[in-house]
């Protein structure tokens, strides 16, 4: 289970997203074909607005997965109330393989935050079997409930996670 240096629990996301959890699989996520996603860094919106590749590692041919993309900081980290924003979802993702041969199945919603520093957070989780994520996509995306949605999927616990930082862009701090 994740210890107090994790960058997860410092970062709250294991509490605020999802309960504590071992990652046993290794999932690397680049935007633009050069910036990695790393724990608690930043990123600037122009960076994160096209999707990202997202590699798994650890699966086999008989493992597949689900990857979602979601914000717990909606609107402001100080007063999350709309807490969690649904960016993204990917079912059937082979073990072999990265996100673009999975099945998306809630298209990718670039970050934008509006008021202070929010976390986007890419958790993974292990399906039993292939197509067995049956998804109602919530309209309008905020409110959405990782927990609750792993639990009706049966999906348990993530066997990875990362998260990244981003806030509202200016002109002067663009960087393409």
């Amino acid at each position: 289970m994740a210890n107090m240096s994790d960058p997860l629990v410092i970062g709250g996301i294991i509490g605020d997203v999802v309960e504590s959890f071992s990652p046993s699989v290794r999932m690397n996520v680049t935007y633009n074909s050069n910036k990695q996603v790393y724990n608690g860094h930043e990123l600037f919106p122009s960076i994160v607005s096209m999707k990202p590749m997202v590699e798994v590692d650890g699966g086999d041919l008989r493992s597949f997965f689900t990857l979602i993309l979601t914000d717990p900081d909606v609107p402001g980290p100080s007063d999350p109330y709309l807490r969690e924003h649904l960016h993204w979802i990917v079912t059937d993702i082979p073990g072999t393989t990265n996100a673009t041969f999975g099945r998306e199945v809630v298209d990718y919603e670039m970050p934008r935050p509006n008021i202070g520093i929010h976390r986007f957070v890419f958790l993974l989780f292990k399906q039993k079997r292939r197509e067995t994520i049956k998804i109602t996509v919530p309209l309008p995306r905020d409110l959405f409930n990782t927990r609750k949605f792993a639990e009706e999927n049966e999906l348990g616990l993530p066997v990875a996670a990362l998260f990244f930082n981003a806030q509202r862009e200016t002109a002067a701090r663009s960087r393409r």
